[in-house]
């Protein structure tokens, strides 16, 4: 437990490393059909240069990425039931350098996919907002993103990606909070839950364009258009309503998303490794709009309450929502002469204040994170953080009118609150090791039990492993 109590973590949805050069690996040694193991503990990748595949690849101007990223969590307390789950991810990214294949600058081509294994702990054990693990979904094969990005200008100050997109890879992120498990370290708990099939983000996407200009050195701005959704029918599991992810719907409304960024040390600013007085920090500051069709989620189209057994069962609709948004990567302080060594503060908050349609109107996350915890461990990181999700008027509103109609005591959803800390222990350039500690109090908002609707859920102890290994 104390071991687990230290901790911090990878990624809540790992980003596969992809080598540019074909000396980002080593290759393996003549050793016939397992000559990948001569080199397996100097190589960044499990399997080397892959029999020559990655040389080949790099040749043609193209990068292979594979990753298994695996974990066994399970509560110890709380939840609708107890026990432990295992779930698991494998990725595959395959990029291609325009510069490098036909001598065309600043072009890239970009496709990924996704393998989901495993069984879902949160959705089975757990029945919280902010589940659990940022890798959990339900069991498919499927495409992720499929992009193609130039740049334009000098010095590359202005680049537009077009194509399936999933804007977790650059909207609303902190670099500090990615090195946690819950999801919500990821993309965040608001446009999970009011987004239509929870916003194009792991593992779904959608068609869009985005721009990115960093007009003077300090300063990024990064704007968007995407598909309002990413599914054609908002009913039922987003997930199985785009199976394989190769549905890519325009007949709904249009997401539109800004974002400008502050960043020091900025393009073209050198800082020493040495200087203890700079502290690096990335400021982030956002807006989304969204054109579709909300539902309501207190009253019918005849303007009852959904909890009325006298109701239509129709929900009014409200056409669009919005959101605001900000984030802060900040080090508070860096060790002398050991620039590895330091110690970040991350701080992410969004409010949606749109109640009538939003299940969250808030939410928060916030924590340390310290680099070589341990000295001369320059690849370790440990981490504390937490998350908070408030409920909005309108589920709190058809909830107090479940209880008035049905005549029994029925909970009234309030906010969630969870704390994480983890440990990323490097035990190989390839593999990592992050022992994982949750607590959640409230789960849910404060949601009913199902095997007793009179009370909530009882507050939650996660614990676990996650490990990753780069092929």
């Amino acid at each position: 437990m104390l071991w687990l109590s230290v901790g911090t973590a990878w990624a809540a949805v790992p980003a596969v490393p992809i080598p540019n050069q074909p000396d980002d690996f080593s290759t393996p040694g003549a050793g016939g059909a397992f000559g990948f193991l001569d080199g397996i503990e100097r190589s960044n990748y499990l399997l080397g240069d892959l029999w020559g595949l990655r040389t080949g690849l790099s040749h043609a101007g193209m990068s292979l990425g594979l990753e298994e990223t695996s974990e066994y969590l399970g509560n110890v307390s709380g939840g609708t039931q107890r026990g432990f789950a295992y779930d698991g991810l494998s990725q595959a990214v395959l990029q291609l350098d325009t510069q490098r294949a036909f001598n065309w600058h600043g072009g890239t081509v970009n496709a990924s996919g996704l393998w989901i294994h495993g069984s879902n702990l949160s959705a089975n054990n757990l029945d919280t907002l902010q589940t659990a693990s940022g890798i959990e979904g339900d069991r498919a094969v499927r495409l992720w993103e499929l992009w193609y990005q130039q740049k334009f200008l000098e010095e590359d100050r202005l680049d537009v990606k077009i194509g399936q997109q999933s804007l977790d890879q650059e909207f609303m992120v902190s670099a500090n909070a990615s090195y946690f498990v819950n999801t919500m370290f990821g993309w965040p708990m608001l446009p999970s839950a009011d987004l239509p099939g929870g916003g194009p983000a792991y593992p779904l996407s959608a068609l869009g364009i985005r721009f990115r200009a960093h007009p003077i050195n300090p300063i990024t701005v990064l704007v968007g258009v995407f598909s309002g959704s990413p599914v054609r029918d908002n009913s039922g599991d987003p997930q199985q309503q785009n199976a394989y992810g190769t549905s890519f719907p325009l007949n709904g409304g249009a997401l539109a998303i800004a974002e400008i960024q502050y960043a020091y040390p900025s393009l073209g600013t050198m800082v020493l490794a040495d200087d203890a007085e700079h502290l690096s920090c990335l400021y982030r500051l956002g807006v989304w709009y969204d054109s579709e069709r909300f539902a309501d989620l207190r009253y019918d189209t005849t303007g009852r309450s959904l909890a009325d057994p006298a109701s239509n069962g129709t929900p009014r609709t409200h056409h669009g929502d919005y959101s605001i948004y900000a984030v802060v990567d900040q080090m508070l302080y860096r060790f002398p002469n050991d620039a590895d060594r330091n110690v970040n503060l991350f701080l992410r908050a969004m409010d949606a204040p749109q109640g009538d349609r939003n299940l969250v109107t808030f939410c928060m996350n916030a924590g340390l994170v310290m680099h070589e915890p341990i000295f001369h461990r320059d690849d370790d990181t440990c981490g504390l953080g937490m998350g908070y999700a408030r409920v909005g008027a309108g589920q709190r509103g058809f909830d107090q009118d479940t209880g008035s109609f049905s005549g029994t005591p029925y909970p009234v959803q309030s906010g969630e609150t969870y704390i994480e800390a983890t440990y990323q222990y490097q035990a190989l350039a390839w593999w990592q090791l992050q022992p994982d500690v949750q607590y959640v109090i409230n789960p849910g908002a404060g949601v009913p039990n199902p095997s007793n609707p009179g009370r909530t859920v009882r507050n939650e102890l996660v614990i676990g492993i996650r490990t990753n290994v780069l092929f």
